[in-house]
């Protein structure tokens, strides 16, 4: 740990030596991970901030703990339907924020359990995990993992469903205001249409968009360039995104903000848009499919790579 990281974070830096951690990410979205089965250490906004910050910390979008779910309030209500869900996904924004669910996260969570040998997913097996958007469902995807995201749901639906669009977003490098839609996926996106792919690249997203009226929780900024044609000959969807995360900034990927992004184009695309997508993110690729969940309600598949780079300890040393 650096000095900047003890200096910033004490005492939680002090608390937090010797706690091993490991750096992996999905399509560029990069995460610090620990195993934390009993909920014991350090998750002050202050200290997060600091093990995220890309200069003086380790770096990452974000931070997640892998406590057990009997461990932490959220989790034990979760155990009350969904015992299989031993472990829960303790996600923070790299600002320390505290997020409700992160679609990349979850797939390098999973690799994460698995690495640790918590946890085990065979070929044609599940795992669930608990979050703070409920219980999702990892299988094994190719090279990857696909996650059940559950249901998807607009924010603001009479405008939604009305108008095509429920809100204005003022974004950098474009003159005139943007209508939007707004996507829960468990968490909150505004997702924005672009007409060209050099309005996307001309796009300044050091700063937030300001999203008009922005959803109560906040919420991440997709802006989406669909594919022309639309649907290829394989009857997949295609668009180009960038994102503007809460408490984070740009990143190069978005795996809740790709889904929002695959189903505001769907709703664009009226009757006939196909149920598969692919996503293009600065990061890579991920996959995105629409099905009939469990509960009647229409769900979204999420599917990409997650990968680990590097295992190290914390400690007070400068």
């Amino acid at each position: 740990m650096t000095d900047h990281l003890a200096d910033t974070a004490a005492p939680s830096a002090r608390q937090s030596a010797g706690l091993s951690f490991s750096k992996g990410h999905g399509t560029g979205n990069d995460f610090i991970l620990t195993l934390d089965p009993d909920g014991d250490a350090p998750t002050d906004a202050a200290f997060v901030a600091a093990l995220c910050d890309r200069h003086r910390g380790i770096g990452a979008d974000g931070y997640i703990r892998a406590v057990r779910s009997s461990a932490l309030p959220e989790g034990r209500a979760l155990l009350q339907t969904e015992q299989a869900a031993e472990w829960f996904m303790d996600y923070r924004n790299g600002d320390g924020s505290v997020s409700e669910m992160c679609g990349n996260g979850v797939r390098v969570f999973a690799h994460f359990l698995l690495a640790q040998k918590v946890a085990d997913l065979p070929q044609g097996g599940e795992l669930a995990i608990g979050t703070r958007a409920g219980v999702k469902r990892v299988t094994r995807s190719g090279d990857g993992y696909a996650v059940d995201m559950g249901p998807w749901e607009f924010i603001f639906p009479e405008a939604a469903v009305a108008r095509g669009m429920d809100s204005l977003v003022a974004i950098g490098g474009l003159d005139v205001d943007r209508p939007a839609l707004s996507i829960s996926m468990g968490n909150p996106h505004t997702v924005v249409a672009l007409a060209e792919r050099t309005e996307l690249d001309s796009t300044d997203l050091h700063r937030a968009p300001a999203v008009q009226p922005v959803p109560p929780e906040g919420t991440n900024v997709e802006l989406v360039v669909p594919s022309d044609p639309l649907v290829g000959d394989d009857g997949v969807g295609r668009l180009t995104m960038r994102v503007h995360e809460r408490g984070v900034g740009e990143t190069q990927s978005c795996g809740t903000g790709a889904c929002a992004a695959a189903a505001g184009t769907r709703f664009w695309a009226g009757q006939g848009a196909p149920a598969r997508w692919l996503v293009t993110v600065p990061g890579g690729v991920v996959g995105v499919t629409f099905f009939d969940g469990p509960d009647g309600r229409e769900h979204v598949q999420l599917s990409g790579p997650a990968v680990l780079v590097a295992d190290g300890v914390l400690s007070t040393r400068g």
